[in-house]
């Protein structure tokens, strides 16, 4: 079994291959999955871009603990695998509930995925799955010469996270977690053990994420961050020092070395650099949930497309406070955003505009003429500062770990798909919250969904060189 490899779907993906894969009549039924390739530097996935039902006239033999199909079909879908670099994923149903792979599965997988790889130019793997009546997926690698590997973990991306991990004795419930597991369960609490988070941006927000994903023990954080510590930051990150001011140390330093002091068994990666950046994407696609705490818009587009790309919930966490310049406040107000790939996206959600955007990304790679643009009236400039206080970034931060608990454990009375967005105004005392139905899906971005890996990487010239297949 390969605990580092997985296999993520969205909700819609999950929907369709269920009506699909199990049409009432009780007999075994397949689709064909085209796959982006998540290659990161400690895991390595398949994340599903396009569903391919195999139509039942196409099938010879469909009983209750067999299936066998024309595979015809299949000559469009591996010339587009190929020329894409993507693999190709065969489900099949399971109708008696069986969790394994029969001996007719092995012999049909090892005929199937032989004719693949001799349409493919790489060796790298492709792989077969299983669902069961309940919606469970049970999946393996396939490599060339027909040897399988167990899939470590399956997650369908949705209102909720739902995952299917293969066992592993690992992740225990302990004396540390026992008031946790008393609130929300010993499933979640190895579920936590299991996760790996991204938190993007670790300043009066993103610290704050981090000491509480630090407390339910996640198994592991990637922090990223290209920012030192400054005077006027250490009244709202955590365990910050005057020495750390004045040497001006990274904020991922301080935060990781501050986590490993607590012995809490999390592994922290800290990268000081910028979420544009190849190793940063790689880094955060193997990852299974990106917490976005930055200010800049170009920072949440650019982990949108992450999201969609590799099939991440992204849960993003903006605060907003307005002082009057006399020492009053105007407003406070903060919003916290979950997002699913192949969705609404915070562009289609009106947080920002494509003007917004290109100024942005202007003030990042030429600050002249961003300056001489905005001297000259074309464009708007970027406000890079506003004040910032611990309690009420404690606030919004706990409002965004509370959302990705939601996820992975349902504890509201209405649903999950009605919290697409949840805004509070401290200052008006009013909640205000969107669903996923009255939002706009994305559509420019959602024909990324599940596309993986890519030349360049996210379809971004500014990533790596040459252009996407």
């Amino acid at each position: 079994m390969n605990t580092n490899m997985f296999l993520r779907l969205t909700k819609v993906q999950h929907a369709q291959l269920k009506r699909h894969l199990f049409p009432m009549d009780g007999c075994e039924a397949v689709a064909i999955a085209l796959c982006g390739r998540a290659v990161g530097p400690k895991r390595t996935g398949f994340v599903v871009s396009q569903v391919y039902p195999i139509s039942y006239d196409d099938c010879a033999v469909r009983l209750p603990e067999r299936v066998q199909w024309c595979t015809q079909a299949l000559k469009p879908l591996l010339q587009l695998a190929a020329r894409r670099g993507m693999a190709v994923v065969k489900i099949h149903s399971h109708p008696t509930g069986r969790r394994e792979f029969s001996e007719w599965d092995d012999n049909s997988d090892q005929s199937l995925f032989d004719s693949v790889y001799g349409w493919m130019d790489t060796l790298a793997p492709h792989a077969s799955v299983i669902m069961l009546p309940s919606g469970e997926l049970v999946g393996r690698a396939v490599f060339p010469g027909g040897n399988f590997e167990t899939i470590g973990s399956i997650d369908v991306i949705g209102d909720e996270i739902v995952s299917w991990t293969e066992p592993n004795g690992e992740a225990q419930a302990d004396a540390v977690s026992v008031r946790t597991a008393q609130a929300f369960g010993r499933g979640t609490i190895e579920r936590l053990k299991r996760l790996a988070v991204a938190v993007i941006g670790c300043s009066g927000t993103g610290s704050l994420v981090i000491e509480q994903l630090l407390h339910y023990q996640v198994g592991r954080l990637v922090l990223v961050d290209p920012d030192v510590i400054e005077d006027k930051n250490r009244n709202r990150i955590p365990y910050t020092r005057p020495a750390d001011a004045h040497e001006k140390r990274l904020k991922v330093d301080v935060l990781s070395d501050a986590a490993s002091l607590t012995g809490l068994g999390t592994v922290v990666e800290a990268y000081a650099r910028n979420v544009i950046d190849p190793d940063i994407v790689r880094a955060i696609s193997e990852c299974d949930v990106i917490f976005g705490c930055v200010d800049s818009i170009e920072g949440r587009h650019v982990l949108n497309q992450i999201a969609t790309f590799y099939l991440l919930p992204y849960i993003d966490v903006g605060v907003r406070l307005d002082a009057n310049g006399r020492g009053g406040i105007e407003q406070i107000v903060g919003t916290v955003h979950y997002l699913q790939p192949g969705q609404s996206s915070l562009f289609t959600r009106g947080l920002y505009t494509m003007e917004q955007l290109r100024a942005e990304g202007m003030r990042r790679t030429n600050p002249e003429e961003y300056q001489k643009l905005v001297d000259e009236k074309y464009i708007k400039g970027v406000n890079e500062d506003r004040p910032a206080v611990i309690s009420v970034n404690m606030f919004y931060a706990s409002l965004a770990v509370n959302e990705l608990l939601a996820r992975l454990h349902s504890y509201r009375d209405d649903p999950n798909s009605t919290f697409a967005s949840y805004c509070i105004s401290l200052t008006q005392a009013l909640i205000y919250r969107r669903e996923e139905s009255e939002l706009t899906v994305d559509s420019n971005l959602a024909r990324h969904t599940g596309r993986g890996d890519c030349v360049p990487l996210l379809d971004r010239p500014d990533l790596t060189e040459g252009g996407c297949q």
